[in-house]
């Protein structure tokens, strides 16, 4: 039905249809299943999402190792206090995505989107373009499609891959599908959200993976809700009509090329980067000796 970013709108413009409907024209037809039943599967998964993105806000949740744990509910309380300088907006983002990410590193439920070290940012993404919007649950299930487009593009093209193709192939993609969502529920056109899809994985291009002690945490928490703030100024830019100088097809095998220049050290192997910096291995040192605290 479509292989290509070009393939989806050129769909869109002939059936008159958003990234969303063609999303879930594929992939009922691709298990033969009705539509409805493949919009009550994504219901599910957005619920999982609400539990993983609100879990961490008001209890502190600690990673398996003990290495991290309890940062969304600091952002959080940060927010509740006034004291932000980022704003309302941006502060929760950020919370939410970081407690979807501490579910992930306490071995709870979250849904990989597109993978489980990026799994923050959709979520928290477009839970809070739905309170910012004011749509639906309905709106939010559609746009979790139009994400979904987005993913199987990269997945197709390029890669998700933190161990194939860096960070950028994770956080990365993930920012590019939580801002195509975003621009959809707020209005904007399936060429829109592939400008904002662009914009997101062209402002983190080369992000390397480098997890301290080779655990999905650190600093992959904070990539997270950096991802969000990405995929909000990316939908932003895109809603204010700025267009992507480079069509989002190359864009991603730009990516996919960046990500397979990147050194082995620099993709998720843990011997790169900040990963390789003296506290970073006495951290590691004493969780493989078992006695992290």
């Amino acid at each position: 039905m479509y292989n290509k970013a070009c393939d989806v709108i050129e769909l869109c413009e002939k059936e008159n249809k958003k990234i969303s409907e063609i999303g879930i024209l594929k992939e009922a037809k691709m298990r033969n299943l009705p539509e409805e039943d493949v919009i009550n599967e994504m219901k599910n998964v957005l619920e999982v999402m609400k539990k993983s993105a609100t879990l961490g806000l008001e209890t502190p949740i600690i990673s398996q190792s003990r290495i991290t744990g309890g940062n969304a509910l600091k952002i959080n309380n940060y927010l509740k206090n006034n004291k932000s300088l980022s704003g309302n907006l941006i502060n929760r983002s950020m919370a939410m995505a970081v407690s979807t990410s501490e579910v992930n590193a306490s071995m709870g439920v979250i849904c990989a989107a597109p993978t489980a070290g990026a799994s923050g940012i959709l979520p928290s993404s477009i839970l809070n373009a739905k309170e910012k919007l004011g749509s639906s649950d309905e709106d939010v299930i559609f746009a979790l499609f139009t994400a979904a487009v987005i993913g199987e593009l990269a997945t197709k093209n390029a890669t998700v891959s933190g161990a194939e193709g860096g960070c950028q192939a994770e956080c990365g993609v993930a920012a590019s599908m939580a801002a195509a969502a975003i621009v959809e529920m707020a209005g904007g056109s399936p060429v829109d959200s592939f400008n904002a899809a662009s914009f997101a994985l062209i402002n983190v291009m080369g992000l390397i993976c480098d997890p301290v002690a080779g655990l999905v945490e650190y600093p992959c928490f904070l990539r997270n809700a950096s991802g969000v703030v990405n995929a909000f100024i990316s939908a932003d830019l895109a809603l204010a009509g700025v267009q992507s100088l480079i069509p989002f097809d190359e864009v991603l095998e730009a990516m996919y090329k960046v990500g397979k220049s990147l050194p082995d050290t620099l993709r998720e192997t843990a011997l790169g980067g900040i990963s390789i910096t003296p506290t970073a291995k006495e951290i590691a040192r004493r969780f493989y000796n078992g006695t992290a605290k």
